[in-house]
């Protein structure tokens, strides 16, 4: 068997990309856009694949005939049982290809090709071994031959490849994610991938459900103006929508409930949660339940919205909190409820797959609601409550924020040098990509 060897030292590679066209039925939450940058990686990485497997064409057996200045008309015929080898240099190659891309209906990715052409320049190829002097006589027409059966090996290469490899390799990106026993991400395509001249916009559904009630969102996402930013290789654009919906799957999966008993205060506080420690500023409740504990049970109100708007990010939380007194034979009786309502910071990273987040608490404000104990001032409580939110409910946020938004990434796909801006309605980071080969 004859192998071929040698270099390729003037690659030059056109790549097409078509898509089928469809209609959004809603704005996506998640905009991934590949740059000029990222596509020239993609075509470089894909060249050095190429070149790889253009080592190990092997040539076909052929015949014909030449005529040689001082031996007339030669017959010849080249067959795989020759002795010896050759070695190839390949020249000015220019490729072609026509991807058809589009998503699949359970909204992964699919990838055709619907055209490819291929030429080379120049082939060069010497001929060592016993018969080598006689076949470089007419290595014009084995050179000839070579080209015509390279340029059809090639485009044979490619349509095997985008079957046999990119395609089961688009799988790999992920359509839901599990983020944890509650909740899950949904990653699913919303049409085939928009282009331009300078970029590749793919759109993904960015919404993060439930997994034991996956209910409908009251809401839509918002239009994402994204910046001609073209820095980095790729940009993910997320909307406001995919922190929202995540929101609302905590939330009415009773997160954000909380519970304050006594045991949670520090031991040096001069308040205790029960009815001496409140008979100071709330005395009917001392006389009508003497020495009782108390028992705080609060719930954020509704889901809170993250707002995003040019280089900051803030929530409002507005909690309602009800006191019962711990009876005998485990009956709480309500005895008075609370307004709280407070300002809260957001700070973003990225830590090279995910978002993570950490939530900054501003002052709270307390407000008596009801009271069946007489009317109180809750400044002590105020202080109580503080504590409390500081020191258990925000760090538990903070921990679920810690474990990140996963971002739609492909296999041995690894992101660096990341930037990270904030827009009205979304998050903009843009990062370089590395393909791992190892």
């Amino acid at each position: 068997m004859v192998t071929s060897t040698g270099t390729l030292p003037s690659l030059l590679l056109g790549t097409l990309l078509t898509f089928t066209s469809g209609a959004l039925g809603a704005n996506p939450g998640l905009v991934v856009r590949i740059t000029d940058q990222g596509l020239e990686y993609v075509a470089q990485e894909e060249l050095l694949a190429l070149q790889s497997k253009l080592h190990k064409v092997t040539l076909p057996d052929f015949n014909g005939d030449v005529r040689i200045k001082h031996f007339g008309s030669v017959d010849y015929r080249f067959h795989r049982r020759l002795d010896g080898s050759f070695d190839v240099k390949v020249k000015g190659i220019t490729i072609s290809v026509n991807l058809l891309l589009d998503s699949e209906p359970s909204g992964r990715p699919k990838v055709a090709v619907s055209s490819c052409s291929s030429h080379i320049r120049d082939v060069e190829v010497h001929i060592s071994g016993d018969l080598g002097w006689l076949l470089n006589l007419f290595h014009n027409q084995i050179e000839s031959r070579f080209r015509r059966v390279l340029e059809s090996k090639i485009c044979e290469i490619i349509e095997d490849s985008v079957t046999s490899e990119l395609q089961p390799y688009l799988q790999t990106l992920p359509v839901t994610t599990e983020i944890d026993h509650l909740a899950g991400l949904d990653y699913s395509l919303m049409g085939a991938p928009q282009a331009t001249a300078q970029m590749l916009d793919v759109m993904f559904k960015g919404e993060i459900f439930s997994r034991d009630d996956r209910f409908p969102v009251a809401f839509l996402a918002p239009v994402m103006n994204l910046p001609e930013e073209h820095s980095r290789m790729v940009y993910f654009a997320i909307s406001d929508y995919a922190f929202n919906t995540a929101s609302l799957v905590y939330h009415k999966a009773g997160f954000l409930n909380f519970t304050i008993t006594d045991d949670v205060i520090p031991p040096d506080s001069s308040i205790r949660l029960n009815t001496k420690s409140f008979r100071a500023f709330v005395p009917r409740i001392a006389r009508l339940y003497p020495n009782t504990n108390l028992e705080l049970q609060g719930a954020v109100i509704s889901a809170p919205c993250l707002n995003f708007s040019p280089g900051n990010l803030s929530t409002a939380a507005q909690m309602e909190i009800e006191a019962f007194v711990l009876l005998p034979n485990s009956v709480k009786e309500p005895v008075f409820r609370l307004s709280v309502a407070t300002n809260v910071s957001a700070m973003l990273t990225f830590n090279t797959s995910k978002i993570t987040g950490f939530l900054e608490p501003g002052k709270i404000q307390v407000e008596l609601k009801e009271s069946k104990v007489g009317r109180f001032n809750v400044e002590l409580l105020e202080a109580l409550l503080n504590y409390y939110l500081l020191n258990n409910f925000y760090p538990k946020v903070n921990d679920k924020l810690a474990e990140g938004f996963p971002l739609p990434l492909l296999r041995k796909i690894q992101l660096y040098d990341p930037i990270l801006q904030i827009h009205k309605d979304f998050l903009f980071l843009g990062t370089n990509v590395r393909y791992l080969r190892v």
